[in-house]
């Protein structure tokens, strides 16, 4: 009978997943709450930032059952990089979210208005950090079992919520100094998410584009080239491909012209068991005439 319960790792990042869901929202509750008896834009915004944490929670879930889709017809690579389009759609999401709460932040400085926290606020925003960065580690944690972009990218979405409600415990022991003080936490709370947005974009789209070998696996790839050939091979022209926890590799190397066919077949394809086993990734060798 086929077993059809995931792995530790894929339950780890369902795990990670639900928990965040259920922590985000209660959070989000509490937050918007809070940020209504209070009229702080600096806590609205973080409360929807904790919101945001949810929804990309749920495309973490979906993009991990897509993920561990077989790989079929029109997708011979499998469906890994999934994982990378829920990256991108977190991003997008949490970018929209910081851009609608700096123009309120700025409105509200150039109004002049104030804001008394309290001792409500001071206990929601306590409680929101020590959650928070828990999640943060936990997603983490998970990432790095699954090897999930997209988990990681939730990571930091929590990391950075966290950190921006640091600043706002900050402000509370701060507002009766400064009546501005809520609009430039509002500012700097969009300032962490903006720059989260920017960490998980570039992540997500230099791995669709397509990204360049580690000098590590250059290495790696290098003595393995050398022990399945007496002689130098040259291995260049390296291009890596990653499909989620799947990875395909490309890569040239030079033989000598008089070496007959069967030869040169045998030596690539003793190069590429040697990196399936080692390393882990499918290899494909182009095999070019060394010059004299």
């Amino acid at each position: 009978m086929k077993n059809t319960h995931p792995n530790p790792g894929i339950r780890a990042g369902i795990t990670a997943g639900w928990i965040s869901i259920v922590v985000n929202t209660l959070l989000f509750g509490l937050k918007y709450w809070a940020g209504i008896v209070t009229g702080s834009v600096a806590i609205i915004a973080d409360a929807w930032h904790t919101m945001s944490d949810s929804i990309s929670s749920v495309i973490v879930l979906i993009s991990i059952r897509i993920s561990r889709k077989p790989a079929d017809r029109e997708h011979p690579f499998g469906h890994g990089r999934a994982d990378l389009v829920a990256s991108l759609f977190i991003g997008v999401i949490l970018g929209v979210v910081a851009i609608n709460f700096l123009i309120e932040s700025v409105q509200k400085l150039i109004q002049h208005e104030s804001v008394q926290f309290g001792n409500f606020a001071l206990i929601v925003i306590i409680i929101s950090i020590i959650l928070k960065e828990f999640l943060a580690q936990f997603s983490f944690w998970a990432g790095r079992k699954t090897h999930s972009t997209a988990l990681k990218a939730d990571a930091w979405h929590h990391r950075s919520d966290a950190l921006s409600s640091i600043l706002i415990l900050i402000g509370i022991f701060l507002d009766d100094l400064f009546w501005w003080i809520d609009g430039v936490l509002g500012i700097l709370v969009t300032l962490f998410l903006l720059q989260a947005t920017y960490k998980i974009l570039q992540d997500s789209i230099g791995r669709i584009l397509g990204e360049k070998p580690d000098e590590e696996l250059i290495i790696s790839i290098q003595d393995i080239c050398t022990r399945a050939s007496s002689a130098p091979i040259h291995p260049h022209h390296i291009h890596l491909h990653r499909y989620g926890k799947h990875t395909e590799l490309t890569l040239h190397i030079y033989l000598p012209k008089e070496q007959s066919l069967e030869e040169a077949h045998n030596i690539a394809t003793d190069i590429e068991d040697l990196i399936r086993k080692e390393l882990d990734i499918e290899a494909t060798i182009h095999m070019e005439p060394m010059e004299e």
